[in-house]
């Protein structure tokens, strides 16, 4: 009989904190990531990074101080989820205004992950042996798999850099560039995806239109069915001349009349 295995777990070595930036809180799609429980606490957000998403939602810009007041709402929503510790960090004032430097220091010391979707934060922790968790890297693996040879429906947008492109985007952001539907702007379309490009910004899918497909591959059926039709007209002339052959062969029989 088996004996159950039994060790001892340091609780507090697996409770690693993660510290929250202030362009993951703009951007507002952490609140969903917690909601779905992909994430355990402790969050961790910085007093730095709070004075920062304030300062922007005092802003005198319109759109920044949009921005800002949506980082605090994400902030507030987080932290009303009862299933996950969220905390405000006390730290020492520093002279050192970057906030982006201060995260990486306070990540180093603490031995914390950073949650970013900021790409130069992202590079700069790496580069120094910090845990990151990228959210937008997270979006890219979360996107269904689009193999060339299949067909998808999508709405032309706006057109594209190339002579007759066109551009959609699927719901989850992904640009979709189809050749020759330029005439089809604000419409929507069957394409056959031809290829799929990783850039570090996400996938790009290139198509053509089904019909162009349709109209290519229809000289090939006719080239195809005439061939066939030539084939039959032959057999059926050599089978024609074996049965006059066979009619022509004389009755042996004949011979002794």
């Amino acid at each position: 009989m088996l004996q159950p295995l039994v060790c001892e777990v340091d609780l507090s070595a697996r409770k690693t904190g993660k510290l929250l930036d202030t362009s993951v809180l703009i951007d507002g799609r952490i609140a969903d990531i917690c909601e779905a429980h992909f994430l355990e606490g402790p969050l961790e957000v910085p007093q730095f990074v709070l004075h920062e998403l304030q300062q922007i939602a005092d802003s005198s810009d319109t759109l920044r101080r949009q921005r800002g007041r949506r980082g605090l709402e994400v902030l507030q929503k987080i932290q009303k989820m009862p299933h996950l510790e969220t905390v405000v960090l006390e730290t020492p004032d520093s002279a050192d205004s970057d906030v982006d430097r201060k995260l990486v220091e306070l990540a180093r010391k603490t031995g914390a992950k950073i949650i970013t979707n900021d790409f130069n934060l992202n590079k700069v922790a790496s580069v120094q042996g910090i845990s990151v968790l990228n959210v937008n890297q997270l979006a890219n693996a979360l996107r269904p798999a689009v193999l060339p040879g299949e067909s998808m429906r999508v709405f032309i947008l706006r057109e594209g850099k190339e002579a007759n492109q066109g551009v959609a985007y699927l719901e989850d952001g992904t640009m979709v560039v189809v050749d020759g539907a330029r005439r089809h702007m604000n419409r929507n379309i069957e394409i056959a995806v031809t290829s799929v490009h990783q850039t570090p910004a996400g996938k790009m899918i290139f198509g053509r239109l089904m019909e162009e497909r349709n109209e290519a591959s229809a000289p090939m059926a006719r080239h195809a069915a005439a061939g066939r039709a030539e084939n039959g007209g032959r057999i059926t002339d050599s089978m024609s001349s074996e049965r006059g052959a066979k009619r022509e062969v004389p009755d042996p029989t004949k011979e002794f009349d």
